[in-house]
């Protein structure tokens, strides 16, 4: 009895060892495993969020249209696109556009925003980012909101539009931009369609076990700018937004103080301004209009 006892002891006693082994190397694995994916995850971080690295492409917007290369202060090469309305106004408006990720001015989406905003009477510079278009260099958000403010400089200097005649647009990572921008120059009134308050959130509900908030070194929080601004705003945004949902744009448009307006799109992040092109030309119109800036801006004629 007493030998039986003490051999069944001697037994189990090496076999919790061997599973407490087992487990500990389950563990190391583990926290390597998942310390190995965040360090990815800092490491693509410029990948992840900027998409860049995308050449100009061939696609161009209706002339007519030059392309001038942006005088900076650090000597960088930067260019934009100026693009003339087809048929100007009694006054000289013109759109500083900021495009998104994954895009260059050329983009299809964004010259189908140059010809709309062109309807309206509007003129249009359209910007290139470093890193994107050919451009060299490696986008971060410092680096944006700079190249951002040099096309505003060459727009109001080298150009000559007065700011009150400039309105500043930015869609989906271009609107965090566009508030940065905002925040520090003055403006006549600020457009915003697909913005997020900030990336941080987006990133967090697509890595849901990671902290984001803290591997995240570009989270562009254009909630913390945006009361800031004082001309007044036009936040655009679809609910079949599956990109930056509406909820994101929702919650910035709250954080604003100025004179503001959500107007809902159909059309999801990309296509709005051409499914809903109608709310799109009208709330635009409108907002212009209201802020003084085009006071006799004719109605909005569209192609059937």
């Amino acid at each position: 009895m007493g030998t039986g006892t003490s051999t069944a002891a001697t037994v189990s006693g090496p076999r919790r060892s061997g599973l407490a082994r087992v487990l500990l190397v389950l563990l190391a694995l583990t926290v390597l495993a998942y310390t190995g994916a965040a360090l990815w995850l800092m490491s693509q971080e410029t990948r992840l969020v900027f998409r860049a690295g995308r050449p100009l492409g061939s696609a161009r917007p209706s002339p007519p249209f030059e392309q001038v290369e942006i005088t900076r202060s650090d000597g960088l090469h930067q260019f934009a696109w100026l693009m003339p309305a087809s048929e100007s106004g009694d006054q000289s408006i013109w759109v500083l556009f900021l495009h998104g990720n994954a895009s260059t001015i050329a983009s299809n989406a964004n010259i189908a925003h140059y010809e709309g905003l062109r309807t309206l009477g509007l003129h249009v510079m359209a910007a290139e980012y470093r890193g994107f278009g050919g451009l060299d260099g490696v986008p971060t958000e410092g680096s944006l909101y700079t190249d951002a403010r040099a096309a505003y400089d060459h727009l109001k200097e080298r150009v000559g539009v007065a700011p009150e005649r400039i309105v500043i647009y930015g869609w989906s990572l271009g609107a965090a931009v566009a508030v940065d921008l905002a925040s520090q120059v003055p403006h006549a009134a600020l457009i915003l369609e697909g913005a997020p308050a900030s990336l941080v959130a987006i990133g967090q509900a697509q890595y849901p076990l990671f902290p984001i908030r803290l591997l995240m070194r570009n989270p562009f929080h254009a909630i913390r700018k945006v009361h800031l601004i004082k001309s007044p705003m036009l936040f655009l945004h679809s609910p079949e937004d599956t990109v930056v949902p509406i909820g994101e744009g929702r919650q910035l448009f709250e954080a604003a103080t100025a004179s503001k307006r959500f107007v809902e799109l159909r059309g999801g992040h990309v296509n709005a301004v051409q499914r809903d092109a109608e709310a799109f030309l009208t709330s635009i119109r409108m907002l212009l209009t209201d802020a003084a800036v085009l006071p006799r801006m004719r109605p909005v004629e569209l192609a059937r």
